[in-house]
């Protein structure tokens, strides 16, 4: 009796798909960009403090750069319709750069609000651009990924910017802005350079052809859409909001230890996040959207909501790396999901995603510290919890199984 013969072993792979050019640039300038953020947010209370203000009107300075992005974000995706992404991306790091190197040049409080707010402009030109240049520069089987890629830069920025910033504090109270308006130089020569306009052929130009910009009308009446602006909602009211406000005074008042292990535990959700990006990126592209949300969404609510219950810094911390595992999903399928439901040059609907986001990261501080003040803490991350088990519930009217161009 012969033997079967066994599988030729000789035939060749499919190459793996590679991440677009644009791709790429964009999430170098995501590093610089993020490392300058890191480096100027923890001395920015400090500095304004410095010109003898009280803790209202220091929180006004970091509220005044989420607010104009809120109130600009609408405006920019008509500059984009108008101007092109790139055009609009330049332009805006170029207005931060300029407002963070005057900002350590002020004279007085009313300077420093003043330039703080042109920042939140720019910085809602430059992050509303770059994600429509990255959702239209990628076809749907590699649009997490990509997005994955972009976040990555943001969050290896984001862990080297706070040290970066301690250090540079040491020297004065003004050297972090300098540094953050010469990383933003930096991101600017980049993109200048490096993200050429799209020509016949190129990736961008076939992603658009694939699938050509849709009517804002019909992006509005797409449940894939709808379920992306919950989501952005939700996250940005529970990570940017609920998370960052309440987990410090936490661990301060209820596990009565050192503020410094509030950096430790971020940075471990942030490791963890960073970690889980890539696997949740292709996990999105090739499962698919639909049980991506439904199953991070649902995890984090879990694990947010268990918070206040930790009774130590060792489950704290699993919670938050729990959480930040979650994270990686829920940056990567909603951004995806309004490139699905937007197509090519989404300038309008990338706004709105965005302004969710913004509008949940300004509510839910506040909320938050009022339910705290007049309930407690596990009510406070109770909401947030709720918030993010109804994206999960909205996402089960998602369709099923991978994205694929539409006619």
């Amino acid at each position: 009796m012969t033997r079967p013969a066994p599988p030729r072993r000789d035939s060749p792979r499919p190459p793996r798909a590679r991440l677009g050019r644009d791709v790429v640039v964009l999430g170098v300038i995501a590093f610089f960009v993020m490392v300058g953020f890191g480096v100027v947010v923890p001395v920015l209370p400090v500095y304004a403090a410095s010109f003898g203000v009280g803790y209202v009107a220091v929180g006004a300075v970091l509220s005044a750069f989420a607010l104009m992005r809120l109130v600009a974000s609408p405006f920019v995706g008509r500059m984009i319709d108008v101007a092109g992404e790139r055009v609009v991306l330049s332009v805006g790091i170029g207005i931060v750069a300029v407002s963070s190197g005057l900002a350590g040049l002020a004279h007085d409080y009313v300077q420093l609000l003043l330039l703080r707010g042109v920042g939140g402009i720019g910085s809602a030109m430059f992050t509303i651009s770059a994600m429509t240049l990255l959702l239209a520069s990628t076809t749907p089987d590699r649009r997490a990924r990509s997005i994955g890629f972009y976040q990555g830069g943001f969050l290896v920025g984001g862990m080297a910017g706070p040290a970066l910033g301690g250090l540079l504090a040491t020297i004065s109270l003004t050297a972090p802005f300098f540094f953050y308006a010469g990383t933003l130089a930096v991101a600017g020569v980049v993109g200048i350079l490096l993200l050429s306009p799209p020509r016949r052929g190129d990736a961008a130009a076939a992603a658009a052809a694939a699938e050509p910009a849709r009517p804002l009308a019909d992006v509005l009446r797409d449940v894939r859409f709808r379920a992306a602006c919950v989501a952005s909602f939700a996250q940005g009211w529970s990570s940017l909001g609920v998370r960052s406000a309440l987990v410090p005074v936490l661990v301060v008042e209820v596990l009565l230890q050192p503020t410094s292990w509030t950096g430790v535990l971020f940075a471990v959700a942030a490791v963890a996040q960073t970690i889980a990006l890539a696997p949740a990126s292709r996990f999105v592209d090739t499962v698919g959207r639909r049980p991506a949300v439904i199953g991070s969404f649902a995890v984090a609510a879990v694990s947010l909501a268990a918070v206040p219950f930790a009774p130590g810094l060792v489950t704290l911390g699993a919670l938050l790396a729990v959480y930040g595992v979650a994270t990686a999903f829920m940056g990567t399928a909603p951004a995806a999901l309004v490139g699905d439901a937007a197509g090519a040059r989404g300038g309008r609907p990338v706004a709105i995603f965005s302004m969710c986001s913004d509008v949940g990261a300004i509510a839910g501080p506040l909320v938050a510290g009022l339910l705290v003040d007049v309930a407690s803490f596990e009510v406070a991350f109770g909401t947030a919890a709720a918030l993010l088990a109804l994206s999960a519930i909205v996402a089960i009217r998602l369709p099923r199984g991978i994205p694929v161009p539409q006619p």
